[in-house]
C-alpha cells in the first residue's frame, strides 16, 4: 500500500479515488493535486513510483490541511463556539442540528434514538 501523507491509500484503486481516502481531500482537491503533480488520473497508485509519490506528499504538505491537524482545528472551532456561547455552540452542546434544519420530525442522525414519552389519557367527561 503506498502511503500518501502518511496515510496508506488502497493501491488497487485509481490514484483520483486512492487520494479521497485522505481526510480532508474530495474529489476536486484531488483532482487539483494530480494537476499540479503532473500524474494522469487513471493511474492505479501501485503504479505510482517513488517520485510521483514524492510530488503528491509535496503539495498536500505544502497546500492543504489533512487527517490529524484538520480533525484538530474543526474540534478547536466547535470549542470556540461552545465557549462564546454562540447559538451554533449552544446546538452542538445539546447534540441537536446547528445548521437550521427542523427538529420536530426526522434529525434522528442528531438527536439519536426515541425516548418515549408516555402521552396523556383520555379525559373522560
Amino acid at each position: 500500500m503506498p502511503r500518501i501523507a502518511g496515510i496508506d491509500v488502497p493501491d488497487k484503486k485509481k490514484v483520483f479515488f486512492a487520494l479521497q481516502y485522505i481526510h480532508g481531500i474530495g474529489p476536486k482537491f484531488a483532482k487539483d493535486i494530480l494537476t499540479e503533480a503532473g500524474i494522469d488520473p487513471d493511474l492505479r497508485a501501485t503504479q505510482l513510483n517513488e517520485l510521483q509519490l514524492a510530488r503528491i506528499n509535496a503539495i498536500i504538505d505544502a497546500g492543504f490541511l489533512v487527517e490529524g491537524a484538520l480533525r484538530r482545528q474543526v474540534s478547536q472551532n466547535i470549542q470556540r463556539l461552545k465557549d462564546i456561547h454562540a447559538y451554533r455552540g449552544e446546538r452542538h452542546r445539546r447534540g441537536l442540528p446547528a445548521r437550521g434544519q427542523r427538529t420536530r420530525s426526522n434529525a434522528r442522525t442528531r438527536k439519536g434514538k426515541r425516548k418515549t414519552v408516555a402521552g396523556k389519557k383520555g379525559v373522560k367527561g
